[in-house]
Protein backbone atom coordinates (compact mmCIF):
# COMPACT_ATOMS: atom_id res chain seq x y z
CA UNK A 1 0.00 0.00 0.00
CA UNK A 2 2.82 2.71 0.99
CA UNK A 3 4.19 1.74 -2.61
CA UNK A 4 1.11 2.48 -4.42
CA UNK A 5 1.00 6.04 -2.35
CA UNK A 6 4.77 6.85 -3.49
CA UNK A 7 3.96 5.97 -6.88
CA UNK A 8 0.93 8.44 -6.95
CA UNK A 9 2.74 11.13 -5.41
CA UNK A 10 5.47 10.97 -7.77
CA UNK A 11 2.87 10.74 -10.36
CA UNK A 12 1.15 13.88 -9.49
CA UNK A 13 4.29 15.80 -8.27
CA UNK A 14 5.89 14.98 -11.95
CA UNK A 15 2.09 16.35 -13.65
CA UNK A 16 2.22 19.42 -11.36
CA UNK A 17 5.80 19.84 -12.68
CA UNK A 18 4.82 19.66 -16.60
CA UNK A 19 1.83 21.89 -15.97
CA UNK A 20 4.55 24.07 -14.21
CA UNK A 21 6.95 24.46 -17.12
CA UNK A 22 4.13 24.61 -19.72
CA UNK A 23 2.09 27.31 -17.95
CA UNK A 24 5.90 28.98 -17.63
CA UNK A 25 6.80 28.72 -21.05
CA UNK A 26 3.26 30.44 -22.13
CA UNK A 27 3.96 33.27 -19.57
CA UNK A 28 7.52 33.25 -21.36
CA UNK A 29 5.90 33.34 -24.72
CA UNK A 30 3.00 36.10 -23.79
CA UNK A 31 5.67 38.24 -22.39
CA UNK A 32 8.28 38.24 -25.49
CA UNK A 33 5.09 39.22 -27.70
CA UNK A 34 4.60 42.01 -25.17
CA UNK A 35 7.81 42.71 -26.05
CA UNK A 36 7.88 42.68 -29.49
CA UNK A 37 4.70 44.23 -29.97
CA UNK A 38 6.12 47.42 -27.64
CA UNK A 39 9.40 47.25 -30.40
CA UNK A 40 7.70 48.44 -33.08
CA UNK A 41 9.00 48.74 -36.67
CA UNK A 42 8.03 51.32 -39.20
CA UNK A 43 8.78 52.46 -42.33
CA UNK A 44 9.17 55.20 -44.82
CA UNK A 45 9.40 55.21 -48.40
CA UNK A 46 9.78 58.02 -51.10
CA UNK A 47 7.10 55.48 -52.99
CA UNK A 48 4.92 55.12 -49.74
CA UNK A 49 1.69 56.82 -48.06
CA UNK A 50 0.40 57.96 -45.14
CA UNK A 51 -2.17 56.25 -45.39
CA UNK A 52 -0.43 52.91 -44.79
CA UNK A 53 -0.03 50.69 -42.14
CA UNK A 54 4.19 51.96 -42.28
CA UNK A 55 5.41 48.06 -42.81
CA UNK A 56 7.71 47.70 -45.27
CA UNK A 57 5.29 46.04 -47.75
CA UNK A 58 3.26 49.46 -46.83
CA UNK A 59 5.24 52.05 -45.95
CA UNK A 60 4.51 55.73 -45.19
CA UNK A 61 5.88 58.40 -47.18
CA UNK A 62 7.02 61.26 -44.97
CA UNK A 63 9.03 61.27 -41.63
CA UNK A 64 6.45 63.71 -40.26
CA UNK A 65 3.76 60.71 -40.27
CA UNK A 66 6.51 58.47 -39.17
CA UNK A 67 7.60 60.43 -36.24
CA UNK A 68 4.37 61.20 -34.94
CA UNK A 69 3.66 57.19 -34.97
CA UNK A 70 7.04 56.59 -33.07
CA UNK A 71 6.28 55.48 -29.51
CA UNK A 72 8.84 53.93 -26.76
CA UNK A 73 10.36 51.23 -28.60
CA UNK A 74 10.03 52.38 -32.16
CA UNK A 75 12.90 51.55 -34.86
CA UNK A 76 11.92 54.09 -38.01
CA UNK A 77 13.58 52.47 -40.96
CA UNK A 78 14.09 54.86 -43.84
CA UNK A 79 14.50 53.58 -47.59
CA UNK A 80 17.03 54.74 -50.15
CA UNK A 81 15.84 58.51 -51.35
CA UNK A 82 15.75 62.03 -50.86
CA UNK A 83 13.58 63.54 -48.45
CA UNK A 84 12.63 67.06 -48.93
CA UNK A 85 10.90 67.49 -45.39
CA UNK A 86 12.85 68.12 -41.99
CA UNK A 87 12.82 65.19 -39.11
CA UNK A 88 11.45 66.31 -35.84
CA UNK A 89 11.30 64.30 -33.17
CA UNK A 90 7.48 64.23 -31.84
CA UNK A 91 8.15 61.63 -28.96
CA UNK A 92 10.67 60.81 -25.94
CA UNK A 93 11.45 56.94 -25.48
CA UNK A 94 12.61 55.26 -22.14
CA UNK A 95 15.53 53.31 -20.89
CA UNK A 96 14.43 50.27 -22.06
CA UNK A 97 12.52 51.08 -25.66
CA UNK A 98 14.60 54.32 -26.69
CA UNK A 99 13.72 55.52 -30.27
CA UNK A 100 15.46 55.70 -33.07
CA UNK A 101 15.18 57.23 -36.80
CA UNK A 102 18.22 54.92 -39.14
CA UNK A 103 18.87 54.37 -42.82
CA UNK A 104 17.64 50.55 -43.69
CA UNK A 105 20.25 48.19 -43.75
CA UNK A 106 23.31 50.20 -45.29
CA UNK A 107 20.42 52.02 -48.04
CA UNK A 108 21.21 56.11 -48.46
CA UNK A 109 18.56 57.94 -46.96
CA UNK A 110 18.77 61.75 -47.87
CA UNK A 111 17.53 64.11 -45.70
CA UNK A 112 17.62 67.37 -47.87
CA UNK A 113 17.44 71.17 -47.13
CA UNK A 114 17.14 71.98 -50.62
CA UNK A 115 13.37 73.23 -50.97
CA UNK A 116 13.64 74.86 -47.52
CA UNK A 117 12.78 78.44 -47.46
CA UNK A 118 14.60 81.14 -45.49
CA UNK A 119 12.73 81.97 -42.67
CA UNK A 120 13.97 84.39 -39.38
CA UNK A 121 14.67 81.06 -37.19
CA UNK A 122 16.20 78.27 -36.35
CA UNK A 123 16.07 76.03 -39.24
CA UNK A 124 17.71 72.46 -38.66
CA UNK A 125 17.15 69.21 -40.96
CA UNK A 126 16.68 67.41 -37.80
CA UNK A 127 15.42 68.75 -34.51
CA UNK A 128 15.24 67.35 -30.95
CA UNK A 129 13.74 69.35 -28.34
CA UNK A 130 13.16 68.57 -25.39
CA UNK A 131 13.05 64.77 -25.83
CA UNK A 132 15.29 61.97 -24.26
CA UNK A 133 16.29 58.17 -25.78
CA UNK A 134 17.07 58.96 -29.18
CA UNK A 135 18.79 57.77 -31.55
CA UNK A 136 19.77 59.17 -35.39
CA UNK A 137 21.79 56.83 -37.26
CA UNK A 138 23.19 56.04 -40.62
CA UNK A 139 21.52 59.41 -42.81
CA UNK A 140 22.47 62.31 -44.79
CA UNK A 141 21.84 65.63 -44.08
CA UNK A 142 22.92 67.82 -46.84
CA UNK A 143 22.01 71.67 -48.74
CA UNK A 144 20.63 73.32 -46.51
CA UNK A 145 21.39 77.28 -46.77
CA UNK A 146 20.14 80.57 -46.08
CA UNK A 147 20.45 84.21 -47.45
CA UNK A 148 19.69 85.73 -44.03
CA UNK A 149 21.07 86.98 -40.80
CA UNK A 150 19.06 86.09 -38.01
CA UNK A 151 18.95 82.53 -39.70
CA UNK A 152 20.50 79.95 -38.28
CA UNK A 153 20.89 77.27 -40.89
CA UNK A 154 21.78 73.41 -38.87
CA UNK A 155 21.98 69.62 -40.01
CA UNK A 156 21.20 68.32 -36.34
CA UNK A 157 19.69 70.46 -33.81
CA UNK A 158 19.10 69.31 -30.18
CA UNK A 159 18.17 71.56 -27.54
CA UNK A 160 15.93 72.02 -24.27
CA UNK A 161 17.01 69.04 -21.57
CA UNK A 162 17.17 66.68 -24.00
CA UNK A 163 19.09 63.38 -22.40
CA UNK A 164 20.53 60.46 -23.73
CA UNK A 165 20.85 61.18 -27.45
CA UNK A 166 22.97 59.34 -29.92
CA UNK A 167 24.17 60.47 -33.21
CA UNK A 168 25.58 58.28 -35.06
CA UNK A 169 26.47 57.54 -38.25
CA UNK A 170 25.41 59.93 -40.08
CA UNK A 171 26.51 62.51 -42.69
CA UNK A 172 26.32 66.12 -42.42
CA UNK A 173 27.20 68.50 -44.92
CA UNK A 174 27.01 71.68 -47.26
CA UNK A 175 24.95 73.25 -44.98
CA UNK A 176 26.02 77.11 -45.55
CA UNK A 177 24.95 81.06 -44.17
CA UNK A 178 25.68 83.08 -47.34
CA UNK A 179 25.15 86.27 -45.40
CA UNK A 180 28.30 88.11 -44.05
CA UNK A 181 26.99 87.83 -40.59
CA UNK A 182 25.22 84.60 -40.49
CA UNK A 183 25.49 81.46 -39.00
CA UNK A 184 25.43 78.19 -39.69
CA UNK A 185 26.31 74.75 -37.59
CA UNK A 186 26.48 70.84 -38.68
CA UNK A 187 25.79 69.54 -35.49
CA UNK A 188 24.39 71.62 -32.28
CA UNK A 189 23.52 71.04 -29.13
CA UNK A 190 22.13 73.57 -27.23
CA UNK A 191 21.28 73.03 -23.45
CA UNK A 192 18.78 75.41 -22.23
CA UNK A 193 18.25 73.51 -19.23
CA UNK A 194 20.50 69.96 -17.89
CA UNK A 195 21.70 67.32 -20.37
CA UNK A 196 23.23 64.18 -19.53
CA UNK A 197 24.30 61.63 -21.76
CA UNK A 198 25.16 62.39 -25.14
CA UNK A 199 27.08 60.58 -27.42
CA UNK A 200 28.01 62.13 -31.00
CA UNK A 201 29.49 59.18 -33.10
CA UNK A 202 31.31 58.37 -36.45
CA UNK A 203 30.16 60.85 -38.06
CA UNK A 204 30.91 62.76 -41.19
CA UNK A 205 30.75 66.89 -40.71
CA UNK A 206 32.10 68.69 -44.21
CA UNK A 207 31.76 71.48 -46.48
CA UNK A 208 30.18 74.26 -43.91
CA UNK A 209 30.09 77.63 -44.28
CA UNK A 210 29.38 78.43 -40.65
CA UNK A 211 29.67 82.60 -39.89
CA UNK A 212 30.65 82.97 -36.67
CA UNK A 213 29.76 79.65 -35.75
CA UNK A 214 31.21 75.85 -35.39
CA UNK A 215 30.89 72.56 -37.56
CA UNK A 216 29.78 70.53 -34.46
CA UNK A 217 29.15 72.38 -31.34
CA UNK A 218 28.17 71.66 -27.56
CA UNK A 219 26.89 75.00 -25.66
CA UNK A 220 25.46 75.11 -22.02
CA UNK A 221 24.32 73.11 -19.63
CA UNK A 222 25.28 69.49 -20.77
CA UNK A 223 26.94 67.29 -17.79
CA UNK A 224 28.45 63.56 -19.69
CA UNK A 225 29.34 63.16 -23.20
CA UNK A 226 31.33 61.25 -26.04
CA UNK A 227 32.46 62.61 -29.31
CA UNK A 228 34.50 60.10 -30.80
CA UNK A 229 35.86 58.64 -34.24
CA UNK A 230 34.16 61.80 -36.20
CA UNK A 231 35.90 63.62 -39.07
CA UNK A 232 35.29 67.02 -39.28
CA UNK A 233 36.59 68.41 -42.61
CA UNK A 234 36.92 71.47 -45.12
CA UNK A 235 34.88 74.10 -43.37
CA UNK A 236 35.31 77.67 -42.66
CA UNK A 237 35.13 77.71 -38.96
CA UNK A 238 35.88 75.63 -35.70
CA UNK A 239 35.76 71.58 -36.35
CA UNK A 240 34.65 70.66 -32.88
CA UNK A 241 33.41 72.80 -29.86
CA UNK A 242 32.43 72.83 -26.21
CA UNK A 243 31.42 75.93 -24.95
CA UNK A 244 30.34 77.18 -21.69
CA UNK A 245 29.55 80.99 -20.08
CA UNK A 246 27.51 82.36 -23.01
CA UNK A 247 23.81 82.53 -20.87
CA UNK A 248 22.52 79.34 -22.95
CA UNK A 249 21.50 78.08 -19.14
CA UNK A 250 20.81 79.89 -16.09
CA UNK A 251 22.60 77.41 -13.93
CA UNK A 252 25.39 75.35 -14.83
CA UNK A 253 26.07 76.99 -17.65
CA UNK A 254 29.06 74.93 -19.45
CA UNK A 255 29.86 71.74 -21.21
CA UNK A 256 31.70 69.23 -18.21
CA UNK A 257 32.46 65.87 -18.10
CA UNK A 258 33.24 64.54 -21.44
CA UNK A 259 36.10 62.53 -23.70
CA UNK A 260 37.03 63.68 -27.56
CA UNK A 261 38.84 60.80 -28.85
CA UNK A 262 39.91 59.15 -32.10
CA UNK A 263 38.22 62.38 -34.19
CA UNK A 264 39.82 63.62 -37.33
CA UNK A 265 39.55 67.05 -37.97
CA UNK A 266 41.54 68.97 -41.36
CA UNK A 267 41.24 71.94 -43.27
CA UNK A 268 39.17 73.58 -40.83
CA UNK A 269 40.01 77.38 -41.62
CA UNK A 270 38.40 80.95 -40.45
CA UNK A 271 40.58 82.22 -44.08
CA UNK A 272 38.17 83.68 -46.68
CA UNK A 273 34.92 83.52 -44.00
CA UNK A 274 33.38 87.14 -44.28
CA UNK A 275 33.36 86.97 -40.19
CA UNK A 276 36.80 86.60 -40.12
CA UNK A 277 39.05 88.09 -43.17
CA UNK A 278 42.17 86.69 -43.34
CA UNK A 279 42.25 85.97 -39.70
CA UNK A 280 43.62 82.44 -38.70
CA UNK A 281 41.51 81.74 -36.33
CA UNK A 282 39.93 78.79 -36.35
CA UNK A 283 40.60 75.56 -33.91
CA UNK A 284 40.35 72.19 -34.77
CA UNK A 285 39.37 71.26 -31.26
CA UNK A 286 38.05 74.07 -29.17
CA UNK A 287 36.79 74.43 -25.04
CA UNK A 288 35.65 77.16 -24.83
CA UNK A 289 34.54 77.70 -20.92
CA UNK A 290 34.83 73.77 -19.91
CA UNK A 291 35.97 71.86 -17.55
CA UNK A 292 36.82 68.11 -16.91
CA UNK A 293 37.49 66.98 -20.22
CA UNK A 294 39.82 64.95 -21.98
CA UNK A 295 40.86 65.80 -25.46
CA UNK A 296 42.53 61.90 -26.45
CA UNK A 297 43.87 60.43 -29.35
CA UNK A 298 43.06 62.80 -32.13
CA UNK A 299 44.50 63.54 -35.45
CA UNK A 300 44.23 67.14 -36.42
CA UNK A 301 45.63 68.97 -39.53
CA UNK A 302 45.96 71.97 -41.67
CA UNK A 303 43.40 73.39 -39.51
CA UNK A 304 44.44 77.50 -38.20
CA UNK A 305 44.61 75.94 -34.44
CA UNK A 306 45.33 72.36 -33.24
CA UNK A 307 43.52 72.68 -29.64
CA UNK A 308 42.69 75.53 -28.17
CA UNK A 309 41.68 75.54 -24.32
CA UNK A 310 40.79 78.75 -22.40
CA UNK A 311 37.48 81.22 -22.00
CA UNK A 312 36.43 84.27 -23.81
CA UNK A 313 34.49 85.12 -20.89
CA UNK A 314 36.96 87.21 -18.16
CA UNK A 315 37.60 85.56 -15.12
CA UNK A 316 36.28 82.49 -16.36
CA UNK A 317 38.40 79.75 -17.04
CA UNK A 318 38.75 76.28 -18.80
CA UNK A 319 39.56 73.95 -15.75
CA UNK A 320 40.98 70.03 -15.34
CA UNK A 321 41.32 69.31 -19.11
CA UNK A 322 43.55 66.65 -20.54
CA UNK A 323 45.08 66.86 -23.99
CA UNK A 324 46.80 63.57 -24.53
CA UNK A 325 48.15 61.68 -27.10
CA UNK A 326 47.01 63.82 -29.76
CA UNK A 327 48.97 64.06 -33.04
CA UNK A 328 48.95 67.74 -34.24
CA UNK A 329 50.54 69.29 -37.41
CA UNK A 330 51.03 71.33 -39.68
CA UNK A 331 48.04 73.79 -38.63
CA UNK A 332 48.54 77.53 -39.99
CA UNK A 333 49.19 79.26 -36.45
CA UNK A 334 49.88 76.71 -33.46
CA UNK A 335 49.83 73.12 -32.64
CA UNK A 336 48.24 73.70 -28.73
CA UNK A 337 46.91 77.03 -27.33
CA UNK A 338 46.08 77.61 -23.72
CA UNK A 339 44.85 80.94 -21.92
CA UNK A 340 42.91 84.19 -23.39
CA UNK A 341 43.80 85.73 -26.47
CA UNK A 342 43.67 88.78 -24.88
CA UNK A 343 43.50 90.48 -21.70
CA UNK A 344 39.94 90.76 -21.49
CA UNK A 345 39.69 87.20 -21.97
CA UNK A 346 39.58 84.46 -19.33
CA UNK A 347 42.05 81.49 -18.92
CA UNK A 348 43.40 77.81 -18.88
CA UNK A 349 44.18 76.42 -14.84
CA UNK A 350 44.61 72.67 -13.56
CA UNK A 351 44.93 71.12 -17.13
CA UNK A 352 47.42 68.86 -18.49
CA UNK A 353 49.25 68.49 -22.29
CA UNK A 354 51.10 65.39 -22.16
CA UNK A 355 52.25 62.91 -24.71
CA UNK A 356 51.15 65.05 -28.14
CA UNK A 357 53.17 65.17 -31.14
CA UNK A 358 53.13 68.44 -31.96
CA UNK A 359 54.86 68.71 -35.67
CA UNK A 360 55.59 71.64 -37.59
CA UNK A 361 52.76 73.93 -36.83
CA UNK A 362 52.83 77.64 -37.65
CA UNK A 363 53.57 76.86 -41.16
CA UNK A 364 52.14 80.05 -41.96
CA UNK A 365 54.83 81.98 -40.05
CA UNK A 366 52.22 83.40 -37.85
CA UNK A 367 54.40 82.87 -34.33
CA UNK A 368 52.16 80.81 -33.12
CA UNK A 369 55.08 78.09 -32.95
CA UNK A 370 54.14 74.21 -31.42
CA UNK A 371 52.49 75.53 -28.17
CA UNK A 372 51.11 78.70 -26.68
CA UNK A 373 50.47 79.79 -23.37
CA UNK A 374 48.36 82.83 -23.34
CA UNK A 375 46.83 85.05 -20.89
CA UNK A 376 46.00 83.58 -17.57
CA UNK A 377 47.18 80.17 -17.19
CA UNK A 378 48.16 78.77 -13.97
CA UNK A 379 48.91 75.24 -12.70
CA UNK A 380 49.11 73.88 -16.19
CA UNK A 381 51.60 70.58 -16.57
CA UNK A 382 53.33 70.13 -19.64
CA UNK A 383 55.28 66.72 -19.78
CA UNK A 384 56.45 64.23 -22.30
CA UNK A 385 55.54 65.73 -25.79
CA UNK A 386 57.47 65.79 -28.60
CA UNK A 387 57.50 69.75 -30.20
CA UNK A 388 59.24 70.15 -34.06
CA UNK A 389 59.53 74.00 -35.31
CA UNK A 390 57.78 74.85 -38.54
CA UNK A 391 60.51 76.87 -40.32
CA UNK A 392 60.86 79.65 -37.69
CA UNK A 393 62.22 77.62 -35.33
CA UNK A 394 59.25 78.42 -32.78
CA UNK A 395 58.70 75.93 -29.82
CA UNK A 396 56.86 77.41 -27.16
CA UNK A 397 55.54 81.46 -27.21
CA UNK A 398 54.00 82.86 -23.85
CA UNK A 399 53.94 86.59 -24.49
CA UNK A 400 51.99 87.40 -21.92
CA UNK A 401 53.14 87.49 -18.17
CA UNK A 402 49.98 86.42 -15.79
CA UNK A 403 51.20 82.71 -16.00
CA UNK A 404 52.03 81.07 -12.67
CA UNK A 405 52.75 77.47 -11.24
CA UNK A 406 53.17 76.31 -14.81
CA UNK A 407 55.02 73.49 -14.88
CA UNK A 408 57.42 72.05 -17.70
CA UNK A 409 58.68 68.07 -18.09
CA UNK A 410 60.31 65.84 -20.12
CA UNK A 411 59.51 67.09 -23.34
CA UNK A 412 61.41 66.62 -26.47
CA UNK A 413 62.47 69.60 -28.66
CA UNK A 414 63.45 68.12 -32.39
CA UNK A 415 67.08 69.55 -32.84
CA UNK A 416 67.15 70.11 -36.74
CA UNK A 417 70.56 71.40 -37.77
CA UNK A 418 69.91 74.76 -40.47
CA UNK A 419 67.41 75.97 -37.59
CA UNK A 420 68.08 78.35 -34.83
CA UNK A 421 65.44 77.15 -31.86
CA UNK A 422 63.55 79.95 -29.94
CA UNK A 423 61.31 79.66 -26.71
CA UNK A 424 59.62 82.63 -25.81
CA UNK A 425 58.96 82.67 -22.10
CA UNK A 426 56.91 86.15 -20.27
CA UNK A 427 57.67 87.68 -23.41
CA UNK A 428 61.38 87.12 -23.49
CA UNK A 429 63.07 84.88 -25.54
CA UNK A 430 65.31 82.11 -25.63
CA UNK A 431 67.96 80.31 -28.54
CA UNK A 432 69.04 77.70 -26.08
CA UNK A 433 67.17 75.11 -24.05
CA UNK A 434 69.32 75.56 -21.22
CA UNK A 435 68.66 79.65 -21.13
CA UNK A 436 64.87 78.33 -21.08
CA UNK A 437 65.08 76.15 -18.50
CA UNK A 438 66.82 78.47 -16.47
CA UNK A 439 64.37 81.49 -17.24
CA UNK A 440 60.72 78.60 -16.75
CA UNK A 441 63.19 77.11 -13.08
CA UNK A 442 61.30 74.44 -15.35
CA UNK A 443 61.74 71.56 -17.88
CA UNK A 444 65.55 70.51 -16.61
CA UNK A 445 64.81 66.41 -17.63
CA UNK A 446 64.00 67.65 -21.02
CA UNK A 447 65.87 67.24 -24.20
CA UNK A 448 66.66 69.04 -27.47
CA UNK A 449 67.63 66.67 -29.78
CA UNK A 450 66.71 64.71 -32.80
CA UNK A 451 63.60 62.29 -31.74
CA UNK A 452 63.77 59.85 -34.69
CA UNK A 453 60.45 59.68 -36.37
CA UNK A 454 59.44 56.62 -38.52
CA UNK A 455 58.57 58.52 -41.42
CA UNK A 456 56.85 62.36 -39.86
CA UNK A 457 57.34 63.64 -43.68
CA UNK A 458 54.22 60.49 -44.69
CA UNK A 459 52.57 61.25 -41.41
CA UNK A 460 54.22 58.64 -39.67
CA UNK A 461 55.05 59.48 -36.27
CA UNK A 462 55.99 56.55 -34.64
CA UNK A 463 59.64 56.47 -32.92
CA UNK A 464 61.74 54.17 -34.60
CA UNK A 465 63.01 51.41 -31.90
CA UNK A 466 66.45 52.77 -31.62
CA UNK A 467 65.10 56.64 -30.25
CA UNK A 468 66.98 58.17 -27.99
CA UNK A 469 63.72 59.52 -26.41
CA UNK A 470 61.85 56.38 -26.72
CA UNK A 471 61.65 55.93 -22.83
CA UNK A 472 60.69 59.32 -21.75
CA UNK A 473 57.28 59.55 -22.80
CA UNK A 474 56.36 55.87 -22.30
Amino acid sequence: MKKILLLLAIVIAAVCLVVYLQQDDTDTKEQETKVAAAKQILYVAEDGDDENAGTIEEPFKTLEKASEEATPGTTVYIREGTYYEALNVNHSGTKADPITFEAYKGEKAIISGENTEDAEEDTALASIIDKSYITIKGLMFSDLSTRLADETVMGIYVAGNSNHITIKDNTVRNIKTLHDEGNGHGIAFYATKAMKDIRIENNLVENLKLGASEALVLNGNIDGFVISHNTVRNNDNIGIDMIGYEGTSKENDYVRNGTVDHNIVYNNTSFGNPAYGEDYSAGGIYIDGGRDITIDQNTIYNNDLGIEATSEHLKKYAINIAITNNTVYENNYTGISIGGYDTDRGGTKDSTISKNILYKNDIKGLDGGQLMLQHDTSGNKIEKNILSSSDNGIFIVNYFTANTKNTLSSNIYEKEEEKEPLWVWKNDEYTSITAFQEATDSDSNSKYTDPDFADAESGDFTLNADSPVKNMIE
